[in-house]
């Protein structure tokens, strides 16, 4: 007779998932711990979102966690940073060299300026 352990996550009394080991259990209670959270975040946004998206964005946001950690520590995206030198400007960007700035500010507000 063999004998297995595993560990079920369970939530509001359903089983969400199993695992093998206890860290991968606690690893994803975590995560759908951090995704309820996120859920209640985006009840917030002044975009309106059903429930139903609501509750897949904020599994997703919690999925890619370490994704998002890093975009909103560096302002960019995994991997762009090793991507020093960035491709030249094209005429599809409105003329607007790799070394240009540009103002962000609504029209009124540069002009109140």
């Amino acid at each position: 007779m063999a004998v297995e352990v595993k560990y079920v996550v369970i939530r509001e009394g359903e089983e969400k998932m199993s695992f093998a080991s206890k860290k991968e259990a606690d690893a994803y209670d975590k995560m759908l711990d951090l995704a309820e959270v996120l859920e209640g975040w985006l009840g917030e946004a002044p975009v309106k979102l059903e429930e139903d998206q609501r509750d897949q964005m904020a599994l997703w946001l919690a999925e890619q966690k370490d994704v998002l950690s890093h975009i909103l520590k560096s302002g960019k995206l995994p991997g762009a940073d090793t991507q020093e030198s960035a491709p030249e400007a094209t005429q599809g960007d409105a003329g607007i060299g790799a070394t240009e700035t540009v103002d962000m500010k609504p029209k009124a507000k540069r002009s109140a300026a």
